[in-house]
């Protein structure tokens, strides 16, 4: 009889997934300074909720993990991304009225800065090489990157070391994140004396023909915001750059759909979609454009080409 009743308890479950991607949490966490053995050896009782999660399963004398549970130092990456999750989670269980991402404190904008570096290795070592005629571009000394929504500037310094040519202008509607930037900057080493930070809204954008390339965090930016700086970002970019833009994947869960939409309305936000995205691009006449996934489950990438006037006007 416990048993059914525990069964028919939703919310019994979904506290022992809370406590489960805790687990993932902290696991990835001690991965990005050692291994997965022995973060799995570390905590045996922990080990056990990641295999009933299905997280990790044994093969013979060793443990195949899930993509999520990526080893080396992405894995820190993730686990600040999550740990940043599950902190706004909690403000919104006690009832923090937090309406957008300046809300928050400097711990979570940390993390989630902090897990965006991931993010701008790879724009720079996998999604440029693919784009046709960029890598060239980026390889020019004066090249210009820029990055909406530079956050605590992460990405930022990501894109300047690996494109040692570059120049990256970061910009983010948020002061207290470009100071929060600032700081992280300092002293970082390397590529961080070709960054730029401003503290601007992408939908006051004014520039023309400067960015060979410009990366755009879609679901940190307002449904009516994304469409008020599209036509400027497109505006800011050189003839044949490219702009790269991050968006959701959709959810195929009913509770991820609905989980997805009331996070993207607390931070002010949106839950734009690739074909969205790629659709919004076409209407200004990008071309060359396509999707680009990332890990599963994560975020998929819409790259499109600003055509060359001579091309477009022919």
């Amino acid at each position: 009889m416990n048993d059914n009743v525990e069964q028919s308890d939703p919310v019994a479950i979904l506290e022992g997934q809370v406590w489960a991607l805790a687990a993932v949490v902290a696991t990835l966490r001690e991965i990005g300074t050692g291994s997965l053995e022995k973060a799995l050896a570390a905590d045996p009782a922990r080990t056990v909720v990641l295999e009933a999660a299905g997280v990790v399963r044994r093969e013979g004398n060793g443990v195949v993990a899930v993509p999520a549970l990526q080893v080396g130092p992405a894995s820190s990456n993730a686990a600040s991304a999550r740990l940043s999750s599950m902190r706004q989670a909690v403000a919104a269980a006690s009832g923090e009225a937090v309406t957008g991402w300046d809300a928050q404190s400097d711990d979570v904008l940390l993390d989630q800065g902090r897990a965006s570096a991931f993010t701008g290795h790879a724009l720079a070592t996998r999604v440029v090489p693919s784009l046709p005629g960029l890598a060239d571009r980026l390889a020019t000394p004066g090249s210009r990157v820029l990055d909406i929504g530079t956050g605590t500037g992460a990405l930022a310094l990501a894109l300047a070391q690996d494109l040692p040519h570059v120049h990256v202008t970061g910009i983010d509607i948020f002061e207290r994140a470009i100071r929060l930037a600032r700081r992280e900057l300092d002293g970082a080493g390397p590529g961080a004396d070709r960054i730029e930070l401003r503290h601007q809204d992408a939908v006051d954008l004014r520039e023309r023909d400067l960015y060979d390339l410009i990366w755009l965090p879609a679901p940190f930016l307002s449904n009516d915001a994304l469409q008020a700086c599209l036509p400027h970002l497109a505006a800011a970019l050189t003839e044949g750059g490219w702009l790269v833009a991050g968006t959701n994947p959709a959810p195929h869960e009913p509770l991820l759909a609905a989980v997805a939409d009331w996070t993207a309305a607390r931070s002010g936000g949106s839950a734009l979609t690739a074909p969205r995205m790629i659709e919004a691009l076409g209407d200004l006449g990008f071309q060359d454009l396509r999707e680009i996934p990332t890990v599963p489950g994560g975020p998929i990438l819409v790259a499109g080409r600003r055509p060359d006037r001579a091309a477009s006007a022919s």
